[in-house]
């Protein structure tokens, strides 16, 4: 088994004039879960879809599991499996059946695919629902079934594009555990997302794409390092006060401000983090600026983004914060 699972070099995909893909690399280690971020556009679902060939590149080199995407496509495909954003079971049938169904499809046999569905509706804990229509499970459930049939020939890489999408807490947790069992069991999973959270609680190692191209590729730690220390966050009650808000911040940060005027929000990374948010606080006080909410908090993934490529990501959530003083 080869160190990295799959390998992207200076992979190039064209539409037309526009490049989705233009100069990509990528190195997923083998038995993890790396993450794949960026915004709606940067590239993560054609990156997805040319390593699980599905679209034939314009440029660079790509292995997974040791075979080449461009040269022997037909080994790459029985080698993963790939599920997409949004699950492709039947609601008509039953969870077993579903699983059944995809065995024969893949050549199993009757017999084995029977065996191979028991297997999995355990795994993914889903027994006590196996012979009830999809049409009645939750998401989470719906999900999991649809993670368990891409897993009916124990592929070496599963590619997951956005798996949580639409789903409650509770469905994205369940995928979750489910995501980790799949690596515990020996399965190298490629996550593309835009829930930093879930990227941060999943990945061990996460690589940003931005207008096709990787700008940054590290551990969640070390990305969240480049930020620097504790960030001092507030929340003004009017956006026209976001200025003077940072001209208070830019006193005892260590780096710029940044600002999100959409949410009122202005943050800098700061050393003394109790002397640095009391005297925030005092001078905004002092010089009339209505404040919604002020504390600290530890630098996200959503901060090393913004301080990359100067935005956010669509779907980040705020921010949780440590500490909060009024």
């Amino acid at each position: 088994m080869t160190e990295y699972a799959v390998r992207a070099e200076a992979i190039r995909k064209r539409y037309g004039d526009t490049y989705a893909l233009d100069g990509f690399d990528l190195a997923v280690r083998t038995g993890t879960v790396h993450g794949l971020l960026g915004p709606n556009g940067a590239g993560k679902t054609t990156a997805v879809r040319a390593l699980a060939t599905l679209l034939k590149l314009d440029g660079g080199r790509a292995t997974v599991a040791g075979v080449d995407v461009s040269r022997d496509p037909r080994g790459v495909r029985s080698l993963i499996g790939l599920t997409g954003q949004y699950a492709a079971v039947d609601e008509i049938l039953t969870g077993r059946q579903n699983l059944e169904m995809f065995g024969r499809l893949f050549h199993l046999g009757g017999r084995r695919a029977a065996l191979r569905a028991g297997e999995l509706l355990e795994r993914f804990d889903l027994v006590e629902a196996a012979d009830k229509g999809v049409g009645g499970y939750s998401g989470g459930m719906r999900r999991r079934l649809d993670l368990a049939a891409s897993m009916i020939l124990a592929p070496r890489v599963l590619f997951l594009d956005e798996p949580t999408t639409g789903l409650d807490p509770r469905g994205r947790g369940e995928v979750w555990d489910a995501v980790r069992s799949l690596v515990a069991n020996g399965t190298t999973v490629l996550l593309t997302t835009q829930y930093l959270d879930e990227a941060d609680k999943l990945a061990s190692h996460i690589t940003l794409i931005d207008q096709g191209r990787a700008i940054a590729d590290d551990t969640p730690a070390e990305l969240k390092n480049t930020v620097g220390g504790d960030l001092i966050e507030v929340v003004v009650y009017e956006s026209r006060e976001l200025p003077a808000a940072a001209q208070v911040l830019a006193r005892v940060a260590s780096a710029p401000p940044g600002t999100d005027p959409e949410t009122r929000r202005v943050h800098a990374p700061v050393a003394d983090r109790v002397a640095a948010l009391t005297e925030v606080a005092r001078e905004l006080r002092d010089r009339g600026i209505a404040v919604e909410d002020i504390g600290l908090r530890r630098p996200s993934l959503d901060d090393v983004f913004l301080r990359l490529t100067g935005r956010r990501t669509e779907a980040a959530p705020a921010p949780e914060k440590t500490e909060v003083a009024a």
